[in-house]
């Protein structure tokens, strides 16, 4: 169902948008949760080490899945708000068939490097085999990434939360009984959790697709629709384009952490793979509440509604707050009990490991949350520069002092300090930028 975000309580209409979208990213992390959980139970602690290593290539691919989304979404969104139905069914075919030439260029890509950036990342050789067989297994499944996530991008533009949700919640739940029945019973070892993924991800796209086009088919346009426009696959560049570099440096300096991570052992690889898990359940479940933020501004801006875009605002940070504080307290008071989840108990210092890295970030989820509710306002009124800005500043700062602090330190508490520095002074810069450029520019407008 469609819905405008141009009418009615602000807050309540955001908050009724936003949960939806928290429920789906909490199922859409129990893929990489279940794949590492599967394989650290099941398999072993080298194998919960390699698939946390994949992780942060595979978070390469996610960026620019994730750019696509944020760029077909904010346009969608801005000509669903303005009534201009015929012009957004040609951005959406735009970006469905520009994202089908991007796959086959990423694809090409993967296969092709990914052992070479798994050689830069220092990983151990115990487990070069098993992260080079999942790294190959998840490339071949990028086409069911990259379009899954352009029909959620959609339904979100089009003020439809629920229905991704529901995709998500039956595909993750499913890929979980796979995990377990391809590792326990068919002892396919780390391909099977590979291909678990694979299969769910591949049958949640193709259905999440064939109702976007039938969704669209019922918003009545007169004429002929035009199914791709150079004009707007600029405009949605302009936005998608950031995104894809904010992620993909991201991803970068996680590969730079990882790879200092990796020169402290196998052990304490394995006890970051199964924390960051846990951390990156709460950093993405922020950062789509931001991007259903960036959906609500759009939608107004393209109403010329900008009062309703600083309520967004406000309704946001109540929201994530309300999040942060039960995250926050079970990490930190059952960290403990989340982690053996991963792993056994006698594994004392990935155990350790894992415990350290969630004592010291998960208080300041408080701080990272108010960054990326603001960064989700700088995208929905395409003030991009200022976002990238903001970005880069805070992932630049974490990858240097990842490397600085753990070398004073002797140890990879100084790569967990990291963390909370560079959230601090990237919040300052992106609130900093959500009063001057949005609440001065276009707010005040009203």
């Amino acid at each position: 169902m469609n819905k405008d975000m141009t009418q009615g309580n602000p807050q309540k209409v955001l908050w009724m948008f936003c949960l939806p979208m928290f429920g789906s990213i909490v199922f859409q992390q129990l893929y990489n949760i279940a794949d590492s959980l599967v394989a650290g139970r099941f398999i072993g602690e080298n194998a919960l080490a390699a698939v946390g290593n994949s992780y942060n290539i595979t978070l390469i691919f996610i960026a620019f899945a994730f750019g696509c989304n944020i760029g077909c979404s904010v346009m969608t969104s801005q000509l669903f708000g303005a009534k201009d139905y015929k012009t957004m069914k040609t951005s959406v075919y735009t970006a469905l068939i520009a994202s089908g030439a991007l796959c086959a260029v990423l694809m090409s890509a993967g296969l092709l490097l990914c052992d070479t950036l798994l050689r830069l990342m220092k990983t151990q050789p115990e487990i070069m085999g098993d992260s080079s067989l999942y790294l190959n297994i998840y490339i071949w499944g990028l086409p069911f990434l990259l379009f899954y996530n352009i029909a959620t991008g959609i339904f979100s533009a089009l003020g439809d939360s629920k229905t991704p949700f529901i995709f998500l919640a039956m595909s993750s739940s499913a890929n979980i009984v796979l995990d377990i029945v391809f590792v326990k019973y068919f002892d396919m070892g780390i391909g099977g959790v590979a291909w678990a993924t694979f299969l769910c991800q591949g049958v949640s796209c193709m259905l999440s697709v064939a109702l976007v086009l039938r969704r669209l088919a019922g918003i009545r346009t007169e004429g002929n629709v035009p199914v791709f426009s150079w004009n707007l696959l600029g405009k949605i560049a302009v936005i998608a384009i950031p995104s894809i570099l904010q992620q993909s440096f991201i991803s970068v300096g996680n590969m730079m952490i990882q790879g200092c991570i990796n020169g402290f052992g196998v052990s304490v690889a394995a006890g970051y793979s199964a924390a960051v898990k846990l951390n990156n359940l709460v950093i993405t479940s922020f950062t789509t509440i931001g991007n259903g933020i960036s959906n609500f501004a759009a939608q107004n801006l393209g109403a010329h509604k900008f009062e309703r875009i600083k309520a967004g605002f406000s309704a946001g940070l109540k929201l994530v707050w309300c999040l942060c504080i039960p995250f926050c307290a079970v990490y930190v008071f059952f960290g403990k009990y989340l982690l053996l989840l991963f792993m056994e108990e006698s594994s004392s210092v990935a155990l350790l490991t894992g415990r350290y890295f969630l004592w010291i970030v998960s208080p300041f989820y408080f701080v990272i949350s108010v960054k990326l509710v603001a960064d989700g306002i700088l995208r929905g009124v395409s003030a991009m520069r200022q976002f990238m800005i903001a970005t880069f500043t805070d992932l630049v700062l974490r990858v240097i002092l990842a490397f600085a602090l753990s070398a004073w330190s002797g140890s990879s508490i100084g790569i967990w300090c990291s963390w909370p520095i560079g959230w601090m002074i990237g919040m300052g810069i992106s609130v900093f930028f959500y009063r001057r450029e949005c609440r001065e520019k276009y707010i005040t407008q009203s």
